[in-house]
């Protein structure tokens, strides 16, 4: 029984301390206030937590043994460890007394103690009690650091995406008066909190870096298509001297860095007057992102039964035409991931388009964030900014992903 109680604290002061910081941290951006969370008490909390779910669990028989079947008292849990953790934190578990914004101090408490009865349920139902195995061990240890992970990873991904929304909802006023106070005043009205939005659009022309986007990113998408479905194709299904040579080369040019192309690129398209144009952008995209379409597309092609296009050519059709009715319906799946990877990539690349274009009336939107931060534009706009690139990117890939479960199962079935 001594093994699952050190596994029991181990978990229960990882999870204890974790969902604490992490609720601090979470209260202190919510309302502005330094929120320091006791993490020693929560850890001492979640530690009793943890030796409590293993005295009061039941063994139950199992194919493997007696495994440990935890008591179903998800309220009796939840008051236990509510108790332990204002006792041991002096009824202070975010160092702040209770009438500094009570209610959030409350909602962060709960769901802090609702984290880790759900985190320390998670790791330690199921493991065997007698003989407990070094399988069991390792059980526990990589259930709590998968958690972890899982907790780390959404951190870094949701922490700077909710700063740059919040300081994009800010008045001037509020962020100079508390920088860390990224709480929302919805009684402003949502005139004020759209505000550096609406000045964007009306006083920065960001419109027109919006639109010059989607028509630069859009036209990537297609000429890389153009050239590369044929070009894959190529060297997928037919046979001439050089065909793996080139199969194994086409990735060769992302060797070489882009910083190492834009000079000698800048020479010859200021010679060419395709510099500050975006028939110079609409070049030098598809040159960087055909190879990795190339590169995506053969392997898929190569994938595709070779009997469905020699019964197209036996029934008449031309290679384009077997191309066109038949490799291209079966290939929808690579066609929209291949579609979405090079419009992102378009759609986000700044080195070429800061190098490139001086004129903000052709700007991409990238290029325009930039021209953005300076002393003259308040921060709130350019986080604004970062938001209106970001969001529509997010959609589409939302809304292509629908059409890659349906691309999956096109052709499965006949007729």
């Amino acid at each position: 029984m001594l093994a699952p109680l050190l596994l029991a604290v181990l978990s229960g002061t990882l999870w204890g301390a974790v969902a604490l910081s992490v609720m601090g941290v979470t209260l202190t951006l919510v309302s502005g206030v330094v929120a320091m969370p006791a993490a020693g008490a929560a850890a001492l909390a979640g530690a009793c937590h943890g030796v409590w779910l293993v005295v009061t669990g039941r063994a139950g028989r199992s194919a493997s043994g007696e495994a440990l079947r935890l008591a179903p008292d998800l309220g009796i849990d939840l008051l236990l460890l509510f108790v332990l953790m204002m006792g041991l934190s002096l009824a202070m578990p975010f160092s702040l007394p209770f009438d500094t914004h009570p209610l959030m101090q409350a909602l962060a408490l709960v769901a802090a103690l609702a984290a880790v009865i759900a985190a320390n349920r998670l790791c330690l139902t199921g493991v065997r009690l007698a003989p407990m195995r070094r399988y069991d061990v390792e059980l526990v240890i990589i259930r709590a650091l998968k958690g972890l992970g899982f907790v780390f990873f959404f951190i870094i991904v949701a922490l700077p995406f909710y700063v740059m929304v919040m300081t994009s909802l800010k008045s001037q006023q509020a962020l100079l008066a508390n920088p860390l106070d990224l709480s929302i005043d919805l009684g402003q009205g949502i005139t004020s909190l759209l505000r550096s939005y609406v000045e964007l659009f009306t006083k920065y022309d960001f419109g027109t870096y919006l639109w010059v986007s989607t028509v630069v990113s859009v036209a990537t998408v297609v000429l890389t298509l153009l050239f590369s479905v044929p070009g894959a194709y190529a060297v997928a299904r037919l046979r001439f001297r050089g065909q793996a040579m080139l199969s194994r080369s086409v990735l060769l040019i992302y060797m070489v860095p882009a910083i190492v192309l834009v000079i000698p690129l800048y020479a010859v398209f200021s010679q060419l007057g395709l510099r500050n144009s975006l028939t110079g952008l609409l070049i030098v995209y598809p040159a960087t992102t055909i190879p990795v379409a190339l590169y995506m597309l053969q392997g898929y092609f190569r994938g595709l039964p070779a009997e469905l296009e020699e019964a197209g050519l036996m029934d008449g059709l031309s290679r384009l035409g077997v191309i066109l009715k038949i490799t291209l319906p079966l290939s929808l799946p690579a066609l929209a991931s291949v579609s979405l990877y090079v419009f992102m990539i378009a759609w986000n690349e700044f080195l070429f388009a800061f190098m490139f274009l001086d004129n903000p009336d052709i700007f991409t939107l990238s290029r325009g964030i930039v021209a953005l931060n300076s002393s003259e534009v308040p921060r709130q706009h350019l986080m604004a900014g970062a938001v209106i690139a970001t969001v529509p990117v997010l959609f589409i890939f939302l809304w292509f992903e629908r059409f890659l479960v349906q691309g999956l199962t096109a052709g499965s079935v006949k007729g």
